[in-house]
């Protein structure tokens, strides 16, 4: 597939307003994003724990619904991290949400980090999993095999949604990296 990263990003936002399911997704999305920043101030427990309560709620959904999915992904997990780097596997793709579901979860509870951090989590994991909802919606909808990583590379919106939310995590990582390196300076230097 010979589309830029613009033209990826390009191909989602069609995505997103070609269908109802999909409209949907990204309503619910943006709703539960606007949820959290509003929390913000408040720190309302039960909103935190309902907010995690949808996005662990999503992630068993998936789970269970596609058991021999989730197992073959535990199983290949060891085997593909190296070949993950040259050829995008959904298997990985399962972890990365697995990892961003973890990390919502200590960004909701967690008194330490800022307000700032918090929001910049809030919109980076937002919109993974509103990219992740998408994939499965999509799959689902063309009845792909979700193991079946050759029919899903055939569909350019999928293989768009997988490599975006790939660099969408990377520069989470490196935004992550260069704020923590960034306080632990203000501290140092601050005093």
């Amino acid at each position: 597939m010979n589309l830029s990263l613009l033209d990826k990003i390009g191909m989602i936002f069609k995505y997103i307003f070609s269908s109802f399911l999909s409209i949907e997704l990204f309503i619910v999305s943006l709703l539960l994003f606007i949820i959290l920043l509003f929390n913000l101030k408040k720190k309302n427990r039960i909103i935190q724990i309902a907010a995690v309560g949808i996005y662990l709620g999503f992630f068993v959904g998936i789970v269970v619904s596609y058991s021999s999915y989730a197992k073959s992904c535990f199983n290949e997990f060891v085997k593909l991290i190296l070949n993950y780097i040259y050829f995008p596997s959904t298997i990985v793709y399962f972890f990365i949400i697995l990892f961003v579901t973890v990390m919502m979860l200590i960004t909701v509870f967690s008194n330490k980090l800022s307000n700032f951090k918090k929001m910049i989590n809030y919109t980076f994991f937002s919109v993974l999993y509103f990219l992740f909802m998408s994939f499965v919606s999509l799959a689902s909808y063309n009845e792909y095999d979700l193991i079946n990583v050759i029919n899903l590379y055939e569909n350019e919106v999928i293989l768009s949604i997988v490599q975006v939310s790939n660099f969408i995590l990377i520069i989470w990582i490196i935004f992550t990296l260069f704020y923590r390196l960034y306080n632990y300076f203000k501290k140092k230097f601050d005093k």
